[in-house]
This record gives C-alpha cells, structure tokens and sequence, in this order.
C-alpha cells in the first residue's frame, strides 16, 4: 500500500475532509492532495513528522512506517 493510500484511510477513519485533514497537520491542501492521489510519491521529513507526531494521527504512526500494529500500545491501523 502506498503512503498515499495509508493517508486516504486515515483522512476518511477519522471523517475528515482533504481540507481538515490538510488544515490539521498544517499542509498545504494541493500537497495533500497530491500524496493521495500519488502524484507525489515521496513525502518529505517534515510533512511526515506533522502527521505522525500530530495527537489525533500518532495512534497510526506504527501502521503507517512499518504496516504494524501494537493495539497495546495505542498503535492501530485505520481499518
């Protein structure tokens, strides 16, 4: 699954908008909406940490970098 895809499932698990979403981790909109729709594939470090370390995202964080889980950790996948 692609980085874009795992940020397509997030978005939609906690019913968000591309906008919300964007808005939320503070990127820019045509950013976000471009790793979605695969038309940038690498995500940059900063974007990344954002979402990742972002208090409603960071229960993904495990599932995003290492498509694992540890529900005893608090790391879930979206689905």
């Amino acid at each position: 699954m692609t980085l874009g895809e795992k940020l397509r499932q997030i978005r939609r698990a906690e019913r968000l908008t591309q906008s919300d979403m964007a808005g939320t981790v503070a990127i820019s909109l045509d950013t976000y909406k471009n790793y979605e729709l695969a038309r940038r594939r690498d995500i940059s470090a900063l974007e990344l940490i954002k979402i990742t370390t972002h208090p409603r995202f960071s229960k993904y964080t495990l599932w995003m970098m290492a498509d694992q889980i540890a529900p005893a950790a608090g790391q879930v996948s979206p689905v």
